[in-house]
Formats: C-alpha cells, structure tokens, sequence
C-alpha cells in the first residue's frame, strides 16, 4: 500500500510539476503529515526531490529527473485496454492512432501484464448506443473534433428544434461528449455554453482563429450539471395518471428515463385491484399521448382534459377499426 502511494507521489511530481504538501494530501487521499514521511523516504532513496519554502512555495523534482517505474498493476493494464472504444475513436478520426497506442502499450508491458489486458480484451466488450437505436450520420465529427483538439473557432450551420430551424453559428469549442450512442458538441457561443448534437451539424468549417477555453472549465462537470438541467426543461407539464403495477414496471424498459423515474417516485400505494395513482412528466400534450399509449389498456389518465380526451378518442377509433374488422371478418 505504501508503496504504491510512493510511486503515485514521484508519478504526480513528474507530471504536474510543483505541488504543495496539502495538494498532494488531496491527491493521495491522505495527511499532510503522510505526505512529509513519504517525501522524507524518496529523499532517503535518493530520488532528488526538494522543497521550495514560502507561501508559493511546494515540493519538485530536479530538472530534467524522470522515472522509468510506472507502477502499473494488472488490474490498471487490464483496464487500460477495457477503456479502448475503437468504434467512438474512428468516428472521431482517431482510429489508426488509437490502434498505434494500444499496440505500443501491449508490446511494453511484461509478459504477465500484457496476458491480462489481452483476457480483458477477450471478455469484456463496450457497447455505448442503447437499444434499439440506429446509427446517426454525423458527417462533420471528425470536423468537430479538430476544432476542439486544436482549440480554433468553428463556424456552423445548425438545425434546430425551434424557428427559425436553421441558424449559423460561431462556437467556441470546449469538448465532446458521446451520451447513449449520440455525439454532442459542447461549446460556448455569445456567452452561453450549452451542448449541439452534432448528427445536427448541417455544414461545419474550423475557421483560423483561436478559441478561447475558461480558466478551470471542466468538461465532465459541465456536462452532468446540463444534461440534469436539460432534463429537467424538457418536460414542462405533468399528467395524473391511474396504472396498473404492472404498467408501473414496463415503463422503465419503453419510456425515458426521467418520466418512469418521477412515475415510480411518485406513485401511490396499489389498491385491491393493483391499480395506483401517480403522477408522470410529459413535454407536451402530444408526446404524452405518444408514450402513454405504450402501456395500453394498463394505464388511464386523468389529467389533464386534453390529454384525457385525445387518450379517449384514440380508444374510441381502435375500437371501431378493430370491431369492423371482426364484424367483416365474421360476415366472410
């Protein structure tokens, strides 16, 4: 255990450079006094280290010392490999130089190391789209990625859910992101950083000049903080619905994942009959006429009227199309 933490401490120095005794502490997850015994024993073994005293002040290593000891264990090079996505990384263009690393970090490690990552590789497969989704075009990704990779401005045209449906933008780049199978662009244009799918990217062209990236962005923190809020926004109306338990079920499997997650939040206890009350997010009237008709004859609606009513005359006509069919077919 000690050891390792050893390894972590030089490989941090190594690659960051000056770090104070505190921030190291939070790095290692330990004390700050574990982090001076630790400091003292690579001292000891002759690993130049020194501190600089003062408030700017913190621990390096000697100008130009490096570490050949990586301290990669078989579960780390197992891991390595597991994260590989050869798919995504083509998408991005990034295919053949995914391929080079991989074989570059196979043909460095040990005998022992390499046969676990090729056990990994052999047992474990990442399947990132959900099910029952086709793949999206998105003709412009590898355009996109340029942009972020070399941090230049990208002017696009994009299509978008309300009018006007096509407008042309200037985005500052920050990152990609692939949710469930779909690229998104996350960039920031006239002060507001949002997400663009990117399968919505009608023209793209990275223009010569530089991008600008805020001082302490963090992509993934971002993105989990949007997509909630996202989430959130879209579903602007509520109905009151009475369902069976067995629709409550069924809805984690064919509706998205915010209304049957508030669905089962919600839901009263079952009477006698199985049947509960609960109460479901919906984007609008239309959509939630949509998705409910997934549960049949399972779940009733009780608000709001509109809703009720086009659930109401969907019935009616199903009854009149599947009992004329019966009376024909009885007649033939």
């Amino acid at each position: 255990m000690r050891a390792g933490r050893l390894v972590s401490l030089l490989l941090l120095l190594q690659t960051r450079g000056r770090m104070t005794a505190r921030e190291l502490a939070d790095e290692l997850e330990v004390s700050v006094r574990t982090v001076y015994r630790d400091v003292e024993s690579l001292g000891s073994a002759g690993v130049p280290i020194y501190a600089d005293r003062g408030p700017a002040g913190g621990y390096q290593l000697l100008d130009g010392y490096r570490t050949r000891l990586t301290g990669l264990t078989g579960d780390e090079a197992g891991t390595l490999f597991l994260a590989g996505m050869p798919g995504p990384a083509a998408e991005l263009g990034l295919g053949s130089v995914l391929a080079a690393a991989e074989l570059k970090l196979r043909a460095s490690l040990p005998g022992e190391l390499a046969d676990r990552a090729d056990r990994v590789r052999e047992r474990f497969h990442l399947d990132a789209p959900g099910w029952f989704r086709g793949d999206e075009p998105t003709p412009y990704l590898s355009t996109v990625a340029e942009a972020v990779w070399s941090s230049r401005l990208l002017e696009v045209r994009y299509r978008r859910w309300k009018a006007p449906r096509e407008v042309t933008r200037t985005l500052n780049p920050l990152g990609v992101v692939l949710k469930a199978g779909r690229w998104y662009l996350v960039a920031s244009a006239r002060e507001r950083t949002t997400g663009y799918r990117v399968s919505n990217i009608l023209e793209a062209e990275v223009l010569d000049a530089p991008a600008e990236r805020p001082e302490g962005f963090d992509l993934a923190a971002f993105w989990q903080e949007w997509a909630e809020r996202y989430e959130r926004s879209v579903y602007r109306m509520t109905a009151t619905v009475r369902m069976t338990e067995d629709a409550l079920r069924l809805m984690a499997f064919v509706f998205p994942p915010e209304m049957s997650r508030t669905a089962r939040d919600l839901a009263g206890e079952p009477g006698d009959d199985g049947w509960l009350c609960t109460t479901v997010p919906i984007e609008s009237i239309k959509q939630g006429h949509v998705e409910l008709l997934k549960l049949g004859a399972d779940v009733e609606v009780l608000e709001p009227p509109e809703l009720r009513e086009r659930m109401a005359e969907t019935a009616r006509a199903m009854a009149r199309t599947y009992l004329s069919t019966n009376a024909t077919t009885a007649s033939a």
